[in-house]
């Protein structure tokens, strides 16, 4: 390696934007869980002035991170941190349907404990609701930060970006995912390796609606693709697995993709 490669590098370092580490915005946010969800904790034992603490000191952390944001010096960060944790039962509201979802849709799932302790795909949901608050207070990076963190722990991607209704049941999981600009109505279940997706990537189309919208209860089994901002899947449609799909479907749909598989016995001899 030559010197003008070691300038280049060390260039880079002087116009890095300040953010604190992405380990920082993870413990953060999993530290909240655990204050929401104390069945993701070993025999908690907080009296009610300790929950009080501990709620007042995770906004005092999220105002650090914000503080500590480059992008972020010039705004009212106790502000902002006030109104998002004004916003918390509501928030928390909002993940209970989610394990309403996975408990009445799941036939494996033994109880609200599991789902919370165990669940990834209501740990992608949680997270994820989170990533979503933060984006709408105009929060920059720290909910993409978080987001990620979520696949990379989960395998499920979901942009802080799209928008979610209640009651969202994720099976598996694991491949998902869901684009910047979908819409998701209210009871919907996606399956593993379902893609929410945009048509093209262009950069120019960073203000347009590229993803697609699911409309109310609405089933997306495995594997199925839905492309494109124009494209919305009606309410109680059922789409299966390995569907590629570029265009609307009415509501009460079902659409499925047709097998050519071919089962050849192999005689015994």
């Amino acid at each position: 390696m030559n010197e003008e490669f070691y300038l280049h590098i060390y260039n880079k370092q002087l116009e890095i934007e300040a953010v604190p580490s992405n380990q920082e915005v993870a413990e953060w946010a999993m530290n909240l869980m655990n204050l929401l969800y104390p069945e993701r904790l070993t025999s908690p034992d907080y009296s009610i002035n300790e929950i009080k603490r501990l709620f007042l000191k995770q906004e005092k952390e999220l105002v650090r991170i914000l503080n500590g944001t480059k992008a972020c010096e010039n705004c009212n960060n106790e502000a902002v941190a006030r109104k998002i944790f004004e916003s918390i039962p509501e928030l928390y509201r909002r993940m209970n349907t989610d394990i309403s979802a996975i408990l009445e849709g799941d036939p494996a799932a033994k109880n609200e404990f599991e789902i919370i302790r165990s669940y990834p795909g209501f740990l992608a949901i949680s997270l994820y609701r989170i990533a979503h608050a933060l984006m709408q207070a105009e929060i920059p990076i720290v909910p993409r930060i978080l987001t990620e963190y979520a696949h990379s722990i989960t395998g499920i991607d979901i942009h802080p970006g799209a928008v979610i209704g209640e009651y969202l049941y994720i099976d598996h999981g694991t491949g998902l995912v869901i684009g910047e600009t979908t819409i998701i109505g209210n009871y919907v279940k996606l399956y593993q390796g379902v893609t929410l997706g945009a048509l093209s990537v262009e950069k120019y189309m960073v203000n347009i609606k590229r993803h697609p919208t699911i409309e109310d209860h609405v089933i997306i089994y495995s594997g199925a693709t839905i492309l494109g901002g124009d494209t919305v899947i009606g309410s109680n449609c059922i789409i299966g697995g390995n569907v590629w799909l570029t265009k609307s479907v009415p509501p009460h749909s079902t659409v499925y993709h047709q097998s050519a598989v071919k089962v050849i016995e192999t005689k015994q001899p």
